[in-house]
């Protein structure tokens, strides 16, 4: 399956009922500070600079 034909079922994902009501549980995960942090500190774990060594 080429790129586009997986970037535009993800697409039709976020417009459907399912998707527009998993994207916004996301959004209100996000705004906890709590879960805000643990985010934060997973970003800069992939972007390499958290790293523990």
């Amino acid at each position: 399956m080429s790129i586009f034909k997986k970037v535009a079922k993800v697409a039709d994902l976020a417009k459907s009922p399912q998707g527009k009501r998993a994207i916004e549980q996301a959004r209100r995960y996000a705004q906890d500070p709590k879960n805000k942090e643990k985010i934060d500190r997973v970003v800069s774990k992939v972007k390499g600079r958290g790293k523990s060594h």
